[in-house]
């Protein structure tokens, strides 16, 4: 494995350490008070700069992602709130989403608050506030290489309804700066059920700072609402006061040789990095997730990008089911969805 600029085998690294954990690994951790009280987290330390908390009792999303102990991604104000507190009605979801690097968004709504066959959809579905079961947390040597891993199971059923289960497996490797996130959906039920699924990953404060370059695939452009330009739309800004959230959807993006698309977003200035700044890649596959949202939202506190790969657009469901989009998993069927968040310096 590359570490600290050389590279080591398994008996070389173990030789300069008591314990692993003096330069990564995994821990689990669990809050103490207020809203966090008992949520479990995951810490993640790959060695090589980049740590990030996965929450079990959180959808097992990731909240706080740093680099060299420099956020980069955004923060909600209430914190990771315990699961118990969550509400579905309307837009309540806003009082107890943490934010963080990814809260995903599903499994049979995403978007606006709507009601379709009957049933009030609040916002964004129920996934991202619902405990994992069947929890590994641990880090194991495939050879000379380190793998740290962070998996479990989530569950949407309810009685005369969907049945829909999801295996997540989140992963990096010591002294390696990527984030692999793999998903399994399967329709444990026996009727074809809508599947909705957006992965909202949320970045701040100081990756992004005006001046930084984002990068977005080639393909088409088109605001959700009138009112909102296009122009500015690839451009980052201070945070402003009575700034309204713009909302983008890009279409038509097409995969590379391997089967993925990127976006990026580059600070020349990163802080602590001293040549060529960070440039931090999110990757995943057209094919599985073949819409992207862009949420901008310049405002004070609310000073965030969201990138936001999904196989839905966020009008919900009853507006999805009307533009003919609406997917459904047929009984017993089973997707796969892969995502990658690489960091780099230089």
């Amino acid at each position: 494995m590359r570490l600290y600029g050389r590279t080591y085998t398994r008996r070389e690294l173990e030789a300069h350490v008591g314990r692993l954990e003096q330069v990564g690994g995994v821990r689990r951790l669990e809050g103490q008070e207020g809203v966090e009280k008992g949520v479990e987290t995951v810490h993640v330390r790959t060695g090589a700069g980049l740590e990030y908390f996965v929450n079990p009792s959180r959808g097992l999303d990731i909240s706080l992602c740093q680099f060299r102990g420099v956020p980069l991604s955004w923060q909600a104000p209430q914190g990771d709130v315990a699961p118990a507190y969550y509400s579905d009605r309307g837009i309540d979801w806003l009082r107890t989403a943490c934010g963080g690097l990814l809260m995903t968004c599903g499994l049979s709504q995403v978007g606006s608050p709507c009601e379709d066959g009957g049933e009030a959809l609040g916002l964004h579905g129920r996934i991202h506030h619902v405990p994992a079961r069947q929890v590994s947390a641990q880090g194991c040597w495939e050879g000379d290489e380190y793998v740290m891993h962070v998996s479990g199971t989530l569950e949407e059923a309810r009685l005369f309804g969907e049945n829909l289960r999801l295996h997540r497996r989140i992963q990096s490797r010591l002294g390696g700066g990527t984030i692999v996130i793999t998903d399994r959906i399967e329709n444990v039920g026996f009727e074809a059920v809508p599947l909705m699924l957006l992965y909202h990953f949320n970045f701040g404060f100081p990756l992004l700072e005006p001046g930084c370059e984002l990068g977005f695939p080639a393909g088409g452009i088109e605001p959700r609402s009138a009112e909102v330009p296009l122009a500015g739309a690839d451009r980052w800004e201070a945070p402003q006061a009575g700034y309204r959230e713009r909302v983008y959807y890009r279409s038509g993006i097409q995969a590379g040789s391997d089967g993925f698309a990127c976006a990026s977003i580059r600070n020349p200035a990163f802080p602590g990095v001293v040549r060529g700044g960070l440039k931090v890649s999110l990757r995943w596959k057209p094919e599985q997730l073949p819409e992207l949202v862009q949420w901008k939202m310049c405002g004070e506190g609310a000073h965030v990008l969201g990138i936001e790969p999904g196989n839905c657009r966020v009008g919900g469901r009853a507006a999805e089911r009307l533009a003919g989009r609406l997917k459904y998993i047929e009984p017993g069927a089973q997707k796969v969805f892969e995502l990658e968040l690489l960091v780099e310096e230089g």
